[in-house]
């Protein structure tokens, strides 16, 4: 009998699954986080916040330098050396289906679809709704036309959706583009859905991507696991780390598949990355923590751990950090 995937240790041939043996909690853990929320497990978000001003981008980036610009939740636009990227974009009103269930955005992305410059490319970590947007996806497929970088699975999602220029990857696998820029799928411990009858069956994963010497590395959503040594052992250590470092609490539903800012500070120092930024945190009232309480506990943790804060800042949203390599 012919399987959709081939057979791996993160495979069965139909479904994905984290190969450590930690997977997420089943949708029937559910009810007992809701009822600990109704009783007052959960803090409190603002309705919104007003919106941070237009970032100034840079025309261009030298040969030594990475601009990063957080626009909210775990969308960075990310401007190497003739290459620009956009991770998980996101621009929508509400986290969930048809834009309008789900949680709500709390603080408004810091740029609008039309105010982005020309992306070569979209890195599309997997199909949960905080991360996968289809109308910002159309959009940028119609007037930006990137490539797009997407896990095991999607690529049949987007075509049967009309979107086009996917370049679909296994972990580990390898993409060279034109510009000579290396794309490669990394390792992940998260999971997959975008309704209950559909858990795991597309991929998830991180991204790195390297050009002229210079790599970033994209985790995309991931619990603490083994894979952060793995690539540093397999790539060697990125020169910018972009790590998840919110929607953790409570633990003993988010532990596996997302992780908390002590984590956070873990996997930099595992990779020994140069420099990494927070993301995914400050936008969508997801899970049970407060809105600020990511960038506080980043920094108890960078203090314990003896990381300088400029090593792992959290940017504000439209906040632009450069960082400078000599190569």
């Amino acid at each position: 009998m012919k399987t959709r995937f081939k057979k791996s240790d993160h495979c069965d041939g139909e479904r994905f699954f984290n190969p450590g043996g930690i997977q997420a909690r089943s949708f029937s853990d559910l009810p007992k986080w809701w009822l600990q929320r109704l009783f007052g497990s959960a803090k409190r978000w603002p309705q919104s916040l007003p919106a941070a001003p237009i970032p100034n981008l840079p025309e261009q980036v030298g040969d030594s330098q990475i601009a990063a610009t957080f626009i909210g939740h775990a969308t960075y636009l990310l401007q190497l050396p003739g290459f620009t990227v956009l991770t998980d974009p996101v621009f929508c009103t509400r986290a969930g289906p048809f834009d309008k269930l789900g949680p709500k955005r709390v603080r408004p992305p810091a740029l609008r679809l039309e105010q982005l410059p020309p992306i070569d490319a979209v890195l599309l970590s997997h199909n949960h709704y905080d991360h996968l947007d289809l109308a910002a996806l159309h959009w940028l497929a119609k007037h930006r036309r990137p490539r797009i970088f997407a896990p095991l699975g999607l690529q049949e999602w987007l075509t049967a959706r009309k979107i086009g220029n996917v370049v679909e990857l296994d972990w580990w696998q390898l993409f060279r583009t034109e510009k000579n820029v290396d794309v490669i799928c990394t390792p992940a411990q998260h999971w997959s859905s975008r309704w209950p009858w559909d858990r795991c069956r597309t991929l998830w994963g991180g991204w790195w991507v390297k050009t002229g010497g210079r790599a970033v590395w994209y985790a995309g959503d991931t619990g603490w696991s083994p894979h952060f040594a793995e690539v540093r052992q397999r790539l060697g250590a990125p020169d910018l780390a972009l790590l998840p470092i919110g929607a953790y609490e409570p633990r003993w539903f988010m532990a596996g598949v997302h992780m908390n800012p002590d984590e956070a500070v873990r996997a930099h120092l595992i990779l020994g990355a140069k420099r990494s930024l927070g993301m995914h945190h400050g936008t969508f009232r997801l899970t049970d923590e407060g809105i600020d309480d990511p960038a506080r506990a980043l920094a108890t943790a960078r203090q314990k751990q003896g990381v300088m804060p400029a090593d792992f800042p959290t940017p504000a949203i439209g906040e632009t950090i450069y960082a400078k390599f000599n190569r």
